[in-house]
């Protein structure tokens, strides 16, 4: 059981701030989305997660079962040790490696590198092109199924906790739509919980539990749910145009 609290932070890069006292917090098994275009600090806040930025300011707290743990006194690869596993924008994956050497650089902590071969068995099932590349280069690959690998190599740390940002980006309209249902499913296949950045409202609220709206950094929106976040104002002005 684990549970994301983060309580007014604050960060940014060198004198530039970019988050201002956001708070929000993930329980167990939900998959929230967290919402804004460019330049509203989704990624920041992602970094500040993962560790690689340090906040100015503020909480990040990891709940796992009765143990609590400071994500911002760690450094990222012990945060990776805790859990919490990152798919970056741009996905940053090794071109020059191929598929099956970019799943195995995933499973590096050591609760995952005893089930390496098992993860892989798994990630190839949730997607089957990557089993037919597996000896293929990753950066000679399109787009989506580089998506794809990026997702898969998270997966193989075995985390609790997801951050995934924009999975959408430079991939056509219907490798979005493939991509977000297979995201989806993996809280109930996989037992992760998701926090999401996107800017792709259409398709986050397919599968978001409950969502953020980030606005110059600071938490514009807190929805209660995925009814709520679709009949917000401002999600019906900036993101359906109405």
């Amino acid at each position: 059981m684990v549970e994301l609290v983060i309580k007014d932070l604050v960060a940014g890069y060198g004198n530039v701030s970019v988050l201002h006292k956001v708070s929000l917090n993930i329980a167990d098994g939900e998959t929230v989305a967290l919402l804004g275009t460019n330049g509203n600090g989704k990624s920041t806040l992602m970094w500040c997660i993962a560790g690689l930025i340090k906040p100015t300011s503020g909480s990040i707290t990891l709940r796992d079962g009765d143990t609590e743990i400071d994500l911002t006194a760690c450094t990222p690869k012990q945060i990776v040790q805790h859990g919490v596993s990152l798919v970056p924008e741009g996905r940053r994956l090794f071109p020059l490696l191929t598929v099956e050497d970019n799943l195995v650089l995933g499973a590096y902590r050591k609760e995952a590198r005893a089930k390496r071969e098992e993860s892989l068995d798994t990630c190839f099932s949730i997607f089957p092109r990557l089993a037919e590349r597996r000896k293929q280069q990753a950066g000679s690959m399109s787009g989506g199924e580089q998506q794809m690998l990026a997702v898969a190599r998270a997966l193989m740390s075995n985390p609790k906790l997801l951050l995934i940002d924009e999975p959408s980006v430079g991939l056509a309209p219907i490798l979005v739509s493939q991509m977000i249902e297979k995201i989806g499913e993996l809280p109930a296949s996989q037992g992760v919980t998701i926090l999401m950045a996107e800017q792709n409202f259409n398709q986050a609220i397919k599968i978001a539990d409950r969502g953020y709206i980030i606005v110059h950094g600071e938490i514009a929106f807190a929805s209660k749910d995925a009814a709520d976040l679709r009949d917000n104002d401002m999600v019906k002005t900036y993101y359906l145009g109405v």
